[in-house]
């Protein structure tokens, strides 16, 4: 069996991910060539909070992700991105894709599932250095198989799975924990897709997963965090997940030359049953919601989109003209629990009732591959400390460097 190797440029849409792309032609009764392309991601931040000396300043990798993927003629795709940041190797994403027709593809293994949209983002698009108080309520990765498209002519996406299920903002661990599976939905509309004008590119959308979860600890309850990544809010250790589990979310942006809009609301109801202590036997079906509104403006006037600034119209190099492409993002948003949390299912004196927070960033692309972020953000809280009082707002200062390649 013959093995042919050659170089060739990357044909991927993407200009800011640069892809060693190998054609291997095999075996002639397949009568296609496979694709592989070789990619990374390397985030390095800072981390530097204003008013808490019980939190360390510091360095870290906030991800150091190669990836492996490609396809087997016209109908295989394949994807495998480890995390090596952190203090163990895990990994991010496993799976292959079944592409029968951009209609419908099959996709089998760990990926996102389809339903928050700024987890569905791109890491490395994000406008600012953390994610969003709403995406603490959305299942990050999770394993599963799910059916994904786009019909009415590319302007309507949609995607149907199912899945091992996760708490709120996490990924899923390695196996399933209590045999029971989640399922999610979603549907996203862009009806000026291939016509945008004046009206630029609109997306709307609406997303849910529903499933019953039952256990006790970290892999059945959620623990919400802060942008600095601090837990605010967690349930008490004598707290089980003890049913059903619905997430739903509406969602949607606008783009339009340098100026861009993200927005999104998510609600996630757990039932909960208190399994020990004086309250045991209590029962409770629990929605904390949350919602957050974010905007952006390219000061150097390329196009603002979902995918950040694709590429500086005059990227950067020393000794000329170019400075590449200059971004400034706001946003604000915030996390509310359900009251009736308090005080059977969590601690008052320890978890807040409700976060709000709110974030200002300036992105600088030198080059399609080069990100610099500076990165600031405030966090209060309702609630949260002894005797009723509130606990300390969050102030932190971040900064990024991002490669990808």
């Amino acid at each position: 069996m013959p093995f042919h190797f050659l170089s060739r440029p990357p044909q991927s849409p993407h200009p800011r991910l640069v892809a060693l792309v190998i054609t291997l032609a095999l075996a002639p009764s397949l009568g296609h060539a496979g694709e592989i392309k070789l990619r990374g991601l390397v985030q390095a931040d800072t981390r530097s909070f204003m008013n808490d000396a019980a939190k360390n300043d510091g360095f870290l990798w906030r991800r150091l992700e190669p990836s492996i993927e490609g396809n087997w003629g016209t109908w295989l795709g394949f994807r495998v991105n480890p995390q090596f940041a952190g203090d163990r190797v895990t990994l991010n994403e496993a799976y292959i894709d079944l592409k029968f027709d951009p209609r419908a593809t099959v996709r089998i293994g760990k990926s996102k599932p389809p339903f928050g949209l700024e987890r569905l983002q791109s890491s490395t698009s994000t406008a600012q250095v953390e994610l969003g108080l709403p995406s603490e309520l959305a299942p990050g990765r999770d394993i599963g198989v799910q059916l994904q498209g786009s019909v009415l002519g590319g302007a309507l996406d949609y995607g149907i799975g199912a899945f091992n299920g996760t708490v709120d903002g996490r990924d899923a661990v390695a196996g399933n924990p209590d045999g029971e599976f989640e399922y999610a939905g979603r549907l996203f509309w862009q009806p000026r897709k291939h016509a945008r004008g004046e009206w630029g590119n609109l997306g709307l959308g609406v997303a849910a997963t529903v499933g019953n979860t039952h256990g006790n600890g970290s892999n059945f309850l959620p623990r919400y965090r802060t942008p600095g990544q601090a837990q605010f809010f967690g349930y008490g250790s004598n707290v089980a997940a003890d049913g059903q589990r619905l997430r739903k979310t509406v969602q949607g942006y606008w783009y339009r030359g340098p100026l861009g809009l993200l927005g999104e609301w998510v609600s996630s109801a757990q039932t909960l049953r208190v399994i020990s202590g004086a309250d045991a036997g209590s029962r409770a079906t629990l929605d904390n919601h949350a919602w957050q509104i974010a905007a952006g403006w390219v000061l150097t006037g390329e196009d603002a989109g979902y995918r950040g600034v694709v590429a500086p119209a005059s990227p950067f190099a020393i000794g000329q003209p170019g400075w590449g492409a200059l971004e400034a993002t706001v946003r604000y948003g915030q996390l509310q629990m359900d009251a009736a949390a308090f005080p059977y299912f969590a601690n008052g004196a320890t978890s807040a009732q409700a976060a709000h927070g709110w974030g200002v960033a300036l992105n600088w692309y030198l080059t399609g591959n080069l990100k610099l972020m500076a990165n600031y953000t405030m966090t209060k809280f309702d609630g949260g400390a002894a005797a009723g009082g509130r606990r300390p707002q969050e102030r932190v200062l971040f900064t990024r460097a991002q490669l990808t390649f």
